[in-house]
């Protein structure tokens, strides 16, 4: 069966088909850090996830999945999600030695409609569904995920041991991303310093970073429900409309465009 529970444990490498889908809606919800010996697709048609991904040793980033894009995590890569509203959730693994087309590497990608409807599709077999039955559509999947819009969503997370309690507190929400004159003293370090973790372990300025954190905040509020007015006040902006403009020229869209736009590929 494809719609399960989300509280059920559910372990894709149990089962032995090419080709493994599943569909929830999932309340709040975190899946702890883990892997698969599968890769996996990661949608979400309603609600915003955001995903924490270590590739290798030093390399931590955070993403922000907003609602009718997809995260591609490859086989191995040790990942974990976190849903804090009602998520529609689809989720598709495949064996990658049958399937050695689909990407070796972490994509956040935009999903146009024909995609969604093959998620969609897929997420439903039967997991039991002969090979046969399923190539064609797993076909035309392939080539439509390796021609999506790749989306610079991702967030490079600094491992300096000085950082982390700031961190910690940034990830559950007690902290904002300051000023770097007013975030340095909050860590009892000089802004040199914390310049240099910044540039040495993320490859970013501290206000690069800062703008990039700010940008992924706003999409996991606004996809909550949050108003204009107060995700611009949450996160320091002076205003209602210096907020929209920052928010237009990293997206491209105003704030309503952007998730009108999403709604849309549905």
């Amino acid at each position: 069966m494809a719609i399960i529970d989300h509280n059920q444990r559910f372990n894709a490498d149990k089962i032995t088909a090419a080709v493994v889908g599943i569909a929830a809606d999932v309340g709040q919800h975190d899946s702890g850090m883990h892997q698969h010996k599968k890769a996996q697709l990661l949608y979400a048609p309603r609600g915003c996830m955001s995903i924490t991904l270590c590739q290798s040793e030093g390399d931590k980033r955070q993403c922000v999945l907003p609602p009718t894009k997809a995260a591609w995590i490859p086989a191995g890569v040790e990942h974990c999600a976190k849903m804090r509203n009602v998520v529609a959730y689809r989720s598709i693994y495949f064996d990658i030695e049958a399937f050695p087309e689909l990407p070796h590497s972490v994509k956040l990608l935009g999903v146009n409609p024909l995609l969604a409807a093959l998620i969609e599709r897929m997420a439903m077999w039967p997991w039991d569904m002969p090979s046969q039955q399923q190539a064609a559509l797993i076909a035309l999947f392939s080539e439509e995920l390796n021609s999506a819009e790749e989306l610079k969503l991702s967030l490079p997370i600094p491992i300096d041991k000085r950082l982390q309690g700031w961190l910690n507190l940034l990830q559950i929400g007690q902290r904002q991303a300051e000023q770097l004159k007013l975030m340095a003293a909050e860590i009892g370090a000089s802004e040199k310093t914390i310049s240099r973790i910044f540039t040495k372990e993320t490859g970013m300025s501290y206000q690069a970073w800062r703008q990039q954190w700010r940008l992924q905040a706003a999409i996991e509020r606004l996809a909550e429900g949050s108003s204009v007015s107060r995700v611009a006040f949450s996160l320091g902006f002076a205003s209602d409309s210096a907020f929209i403009s920052f928010f237009k020229q990293h997206l491209g869209n105003t704030p309503s465009q952007y998730f009108r736009a999403g709604s849309a590929a549905l």
